[in-house]
């Protein structure tokens, strides 16, 4: 049985489960649609692959929003699920499931992972006394406060709570988890996170308060009897087994064994900590792997300024997709800024990326060459008979290019994936102005080359847009289906491989063009 799955590839990628106390905003939207580009692009890549995505829905953040708004916990979760769910229709996101906390499929797999930590010594009752962030759902100490007395991470206003609580022996796991994060230097990533991690460990763990005796709102603990209050189970107990529960822990036990632990985590780096410190603690007292890699990417600040609700400078995604689509705001999140840095959104520059690397380069390089196509070979082209030196060059500009981009999407890098892609899109560009078909379609005796310098570029503009696709999928569909190419899935089901797909002439013996429309309209910038 390990050895029918070794021989098969299997790529899991996640995003956080998001919390239902507010509405989807663009750092929702930035972390799902790297998440689908990633899945997208590893099916391609010839992945069986699963993508996974859902809401966090207990704790005391959903039930305080709740009374203010004279509604039930399940009922703020099930008015802000729809939007969540809106939103990722609009953004074209291929996730496989959405896990919701408040399932009953979840809810079993907490009561039986935190039983099982329980009945083998691991959590202790006690008395908790410290400080609390509501907004973060996190504990803190008066030393790793700042220097405001509020909450390190938002530096909002926190509590002093004092409780009957169930903790967790997370410092057992102290110096096995510094061993595995030595041990797997790609465990966290970028580096600079995975610095941060190993020095907070270092300064020692404490162990975990794991439940809450003034919340309601959440899963029970087992085995309160000898407890004088009702215990809810943590949320970040809760909410990380997602990951597990979503995957089919108890219900689907084949796709898991398949699946676990070659997961991704996207996370934004807000909730560092809890992904790489809570979760693998939790799966080391629970003997499960740890998952592969954890990635923490940067915030979104708008026009230099962080985005609040004061401020009303949030950045709502469906406004962005209904005024420039959605294909140019997945192609401007991931090419805009490294993933994993701090960026700034603006109108600016997303016009100024759809009007230059957009329409400008792919855009009209499809245009420009269907229309000599249609003119000059009334749509039709052969596979070239001949190779000179300088289709030789494009041909090794392509073949490069692939294997920079498959590293770099391979390493979370799509600001260098893109890079690259664009490079050989305007090295196309120049090819065909070198080559002046314009000219050639003037002599009789030039008809075998023109159509091999088509050809050329056709195939070129092929392979661009596989590779786009994960990015751009409709964009990607529309040139595709200019160029006669029918049923290519865009990274929605299992393709050959992208060796395989994007090698020059390997797939194609003739191109059938048609007349499209331009791919994208140019924006004027607003001074």
């Amino acid at each position: 049985m390990k050895k029918a799955l070794m021989s098969k590839k299997y790529f899991y990628v996640t995003t956080p489960i998001y919390y239902v106390n507010d509405l989807p905003h663009i750092g929702h939207a930035y972390t799902t649609i790297a998440a689908d580009v990633l899945a997208r692009f590893k099916r391609m890549d010839g992945f069986e692959t699963f993508f996974l995505t859902g809401t966090d829905e207990h704790g005391s953040k959903v039930e305080q929003t709740a009374q203010k708004n004279n509604e039930q916990p399940i009922e703020l979760a099930n008015r802000v699920v729809q939007r969540f769910q809106n939103l990722w229709k609009k953004l074209l996101i291929t996730h496989d499931d959405f896990i919701r906390t408040t399932e009953e499929r979840h809810k079993k797999v907490v009561t039986h992972m935190i039983k099982t930590v329980l009945d083998q010594g691991d959590i202790y009752l006690g008395n908790y006394e410290d400080w609390y962030c509501t907004p973060c759902e996190t504990f803190w100490t008066k030393t790793q406060l700042d220097n405001k007395g509020r909450c390190p991470e938002c530096h909002r206003e926190v509590q002093k709570l004092k409780e009957e609580s169930y903790f967790f022996k997370m410092s057992k796991y102290e110096a096995p988890l510094i061993d595995y994060i030595n041990k797997n230097p790609h465990f966290i990533e970028p580096e600079s996170r995975r610095n941060e991690i190993l020095s907070f460990i270092k300064e020692g763990l404490r162990d975990l308060s794991i439940s809450r005796t003034t919340v309601t709102w959440g899963v029970p603990m087992p085995q309160t009897d000898k407890t004088n209050f009702p215990h809810i189970v943590y949320i970040w107990f809760d909410a990380l087994l997602n990951y597990v529960s979503g995957l089919g822990y108890f219900d689907n036990k084949d796709r898991f064994q398949k699946f676990w632990p070659e997961a991704i985590h996207l996370i934004g780096k807000d909730i560092l900590r809890h992904h790489t410190i809570y979760w693998p603690t939790f799966l080391m007292a629970l003997g499960l792997p740890l998952p592969k890699k954890i990635f923490a990417h940067g915030w979104w600040t708008h026009e230099g300024e962080k985005m609040s609700k004061s401020k009303g400078n949030f950045i709502e995604p469906e406004a962005l997709i209904d005024e420039y689509g959605v294909d140019p705001l997945r192609y401007f999140v991931l090419r805009e800024i490294p993933f994993g840095s701090d960026g700034d959104f603006s109108n600016s520059a997303l016009i100024g990326r759809i009007n230059s690397d957009l329409a400008d380069d792919y855009g009209n390089l499809l245009n420009r060459t269907i229309t000599m196509t249609l003119k000059y070979q009334e749509g039709k082209v052969l596979k070239p008979s001949s190779i000179t030196p300088i289709d030789q060059e494009l041909v090794e500009k392509y073949t490069s290019m692939r294997i920079s981009y498959k590293k770099n999407m391979d390493d979370i890098a799509f600001h260098k994936a893109l890079t690259a892609l664009w490079e050989a899109i305007r090295f196309t560009n120049k090819y065909i102005d070198s080559n002046e078909p314009w000219k050639l379609s003037k002599d009789e005796s030039k008809k075998e080359r023109l159509n091999d310098v088509l050809g050329f570029t056709l195939e070129a503009i092929r392979i661009a847009s596989v590779l786009i696709s994960p990015f751009m999928p409709q964009t990607a569909g529309k040139a595709l289906s200019a160029l006669g190419i029918q049923g290519f899935s865009c990274g929605t089901a299992k393709e050959k491989g992208i060796d395989a797909l994007c090698g020059f002439w390997e797939n194609q013996k003739e191109f059938k063009v048609q007349k499209t429309d331009p791919l994208f309209k140019k924006y004027e910038i607003s001074l």
